[in-house]
Formats: C-alpha cells, sequence, structure tokens
C-alpha cells in the first residue's frame, strides 16, 4: 500500500506522523520505504539519527522533493516493498502531486484551529484532480495536535467542520497534543519504542494505524 501523508499548510505534523505509521508497520514485520518529498528533508535526518544508533528494525528512506523524480523511483521500486509511505511537503509541490497520483491513501493531519480547517478545501482541490486521473484514491482527514481534552470544544468543532468538505473522510482517530511524539521523532523513533513509553500516545497511534490498514 502506498500512503501519503500531505497537506499544502505547512506546520501540522507530517513529517512526524508519516515516520510514526513507517516505523509502526515496520515494527509489524512489514518491509517499508519512507519517502520524503519535502525539500527540508526533516524525514530523511530522522531515519539517519535513527540508523547512526543502530534502531531497529531499519527503515529504508529516500529523499525525492521533485515530483517527476519520485513518481520515477516509487514505479521502478514499488514492487521491493510491501507499504510505501511518503512524507509530502507542506505546500502544492510537485512532489506532492506525483504522490497523489500513486498513492492509495492519502492522509491529511490538520489541527483544530480555524485556519487549518479552512486550508482543507485547498488540498481537496488537488484531491478532486488527482481523482480525474487516478481512480480509487481515499482521503482521510486526522486531527493532529489535537486538544488533550475528551470533551475540548475546539476538537469538536474541527471534527464536524471536516463534514463540510466532501473530498474527506474523517477518522476518529484523533492524536493528541503529547511530548512524546515530538521527543519521539527528534531520535528517530516512534513512540512505539521510546522508553519511558507513553500509553495514551502509544493508544492513539495504534489506533490511527488500525484505521489506516
Amino acid at each position: 500500500m502506498i500512503i501519503t501523508v500531505g497537506n499544502t499548510k505547512g506546520g501540522v505534523g507530517k513529517t512526524t506522523l508519516a515516520l510514526n505509521i513507517a516505523i509502526a508497520r515496520a515494527l509489524q514485520g512489514r518491509d517499508v520505504w519512507l519517502i520524503d518529498g519535502d525539500r527540508q528533508g526533516t524525514a530523511q535526518a530522522a531515519i539517519a539519527i535513527r540508523s547512526e544508533a543502530g534502531q531497529l528494525p531499519g527503515i529504508a528512506c529516500a529523499t525525492y522533493p521533485d515530483g517527476a523524480t519520485l513518481r520515477a523511483q516509487a514505479r521502478q521500486m514499488g514492487d521491493k516493498f510491501d507499504d510505501i509511505i511518503i512524507d509530502a511537503g507542506g505546500r502544492d509541490s510537485t512532489a506532492l502531486r506525483a504522490a497523489l497520483v500513486l498513492s492509495d491513501v492519502l492522509l491529511v493531519p490538520f489541527h483544530p484551529r480555524s485556519y487549518d480547517v479552512w486550508a482543507l478545501s485547498d488540498i481537496a482541490e488537488l484531491v478532486d484532480e488527482a481523482r480525474s486521473v487516478r481512480d480509487g484514491l481515499l482521503a482521510f482527514a486526522v486531527l493532529n495536535c489535537a486538544d488533550p481534552g475528551d470533551f475540548s470544544t475546539d476538537n469538536t468543532e474541527a471534527a464536524a467542520a471536516v463534514a463540510d468538505v466532501p473530498a474527506f473522510e474523517y477518522l476518529p482517530t484523533p492524536i493528541r497534543r503529547r511530548k512524546a511524539f515530538a521527543n519521539a521523532a527528534g531520535a528517530g523513533l516512534s513512540v512505539l519504542e521510546a522508553k519511558p513509553g507513553d500509553p495514551k500516545a502509544i493508544a492513539e497511534l495504534n489506533a490511527l494505524v488500525s484505521a489506516l490498514f
């Protein structure tokens, strides 16, 4: 399966989610390839830290910020992996557009703030374009860095607003604002591996991965 984690808005936690999903699948015994489609190369840097620390399982990773190169490499190498996770940059880029055409699933993380919800309409247009040339693309929106409280008004209103963007299905598996995610990603780890573990963060990631796969 090919999953793109993308949004035309930056700062919504795409790389952290892509890294966590890729590692979670590898821990399940899947052969995973993480593609960094962002010129900043943050995902590649995290995997380099992981590799230098000798952390297992190892994660194959490559950086292709150019859409033509990403498309060509994914098509050439795709059959060698069980899952491909693409971390697309936070803008309308050739890499994001190429990833959408290649992907089975698009996961769009957004924060529970009005400007993040409004930005969903921008990437929804790209989803519609991709679906015109690639049948079967599933697009999910998920709250990332959601307010920790179970009854947050911001969380509830943001989730409800997704219903106004028909290109997406809302996933009721929010990732809440927890230091465990940032701390683990900075060390090239998933929250599933970090010590000491955060049971709530682990449960949230497992729920998201289960919903996606």
